[in-house]
């Protein structure tokens, strides 16, 4: 309490102090008078200064530039460099990119370099050469007749990627052409529909062997059993996809004003089918090698004169516990071009869609 007491006295001394420094900054009315007349200029003094001011100097026109009320403010686009930038975001496609890239060149390329040849017997009766191990001369090893499996094996791709490739091509383009027109034509129509209800309720295997026997063994015969049925069940795709975009404000509107069938499918339809078709295209190539390999495997098909994937891995099957890699290199190719074919194709489907593309 004493001590509470003896600081009281400084407190008052101090807020004292405090309130007489205020009043000494206060300024007075006369002195507040005093300076708004300096700072607010009178009416008079406002009066005359405006009419000094021209007209001109007061008011101006604002000239309105076209050239740059016409400047977009969006980043120019461009469809495929969109698609390409997309694709290309993608580590996993460019990887399995490179591997096709790589599987192509050494399919199409390393056979015409060796220039191997099916029916080459030089090994045949030296059994010195007969099964060796992958080594830095024959980096798949030999086979049973003492064929390089190398060379073989690069020359059985080259054959199921042409077949598969020529197959895709002829399917995709006989399909979308009748499957655009199918699509939106009502006579076309009731005539394919019925064509598809039979055609698809025969399994696939079964008309390719039949054919495969009846034409005999070969490429060209192949490819014709392969893509005879095939092409309506991918036109009866593309009639799907035509079917959800023929009905459309744009389109109606263009049949409105007389625009004939072809120009609205070149001009308002294939392009929104560019996605869809590569997707096709993806699926189709590795479903035509994998029937390749099948029929190859079952001995129908291609003759002995013709390497291809199929017939190595019939012909190595017996070999599967005695010499292994006679039969899983072969069969580990056809499964990476299957692989690689589909993913990369997959992608560039997704980044062919335009939906996908962000600005």
């Amino acid at each position: 309490m004493t001590d509470q007491k003896k600081n009281s006295p400084n407190l008052r001394d101090e807020i004292a102090e405090v309130l007489a420094e205020d009043e000494k900054r206060a300024e007075t009315p006369e002195e507040m008078k005093k300076t708004a007349r300096v700072q607010d200029p009178s009416t008079e003094e406002v009066h005359s200064g405006l009419e000094e001011l021209d007209q001109e100097d007061l008011f101006s026109f604002y000239r309105v530039d076209e050239k740059v009320s016409e400047k977009i403010a969006a980043p120019e686009y461009s469809y495929w460099g969109s698609v390409f930038k997309k694709f290309f975001s993608s580590k996993v496609a460019i990887t399995m990119l490179i591997i096709l890239a790589l599987i192509l060149l050494m399919s199409f390329i390393q056979p015409m370099i060796s220039g191997f040849s099916n029916m080459d017997a030089t090994n045949i009766n030296d059994k010195s050469q007969w099964f060796l191990p992958p080594s830095a001369e024959h980096p798949f090893g030999t086979t049973d007749k003492g064929i390089d499996l190398f060379d073989q094996v690069w020359a059985g791709a080259r054959t199921s990627l042409s077949i598969s490739i020529i197959a895709t091509l002829i399917v995709t383009f006989i399909g979308l052409v009748v499957g655009t027109w199918w699509g939106f034509s009502k006579r076309v129509d009731m005539v394919m529909i019925e064509v598809y209800n039979v055609i698809s309720n025969i399994p696939f295997i079964l008309i390719v062997m039949v054919l495969s026997y009846a034409l005999g063994a070969g490429v060209a015969q192949l490819i014709f059993a392969m893509t005879v049925t095939t092409w309506v069940g991918e036109a009866y795709f593309y009639r799907v996809q035509v079917m959800i975009i023929r009905d459309r404000e744009y389109n109606l509107a263009s049949r409105t004003l007389g625009s004939s069938m072809p120009k609205m499918i070149v001009h308002n339809v294939l392009p929104y089918l560019v996605s869809v078709i590569v997707t096709s295209i993806s699926r189709s190539i590795p479903a035509f090698i994998s029937t390749e390999v099948f029929l190859s495997f079952l001995g129908t098909g291609l003759s002995e004169e013709t390497a291809s994937l199929g017939r190595i891995v019939q012909k190595n099957v017996s070999y599967m516990t005695s010499a292994p890699h006679l039969f899983l290199i072969p069969l580990g190719l056809t499964a990476l071009i299957s692989i690689t074919t589909y993913l990369v194709g997959q992608t560039l489907a997704d980044a062919a869609d335009p939906r996908n593309h962000m600005l």
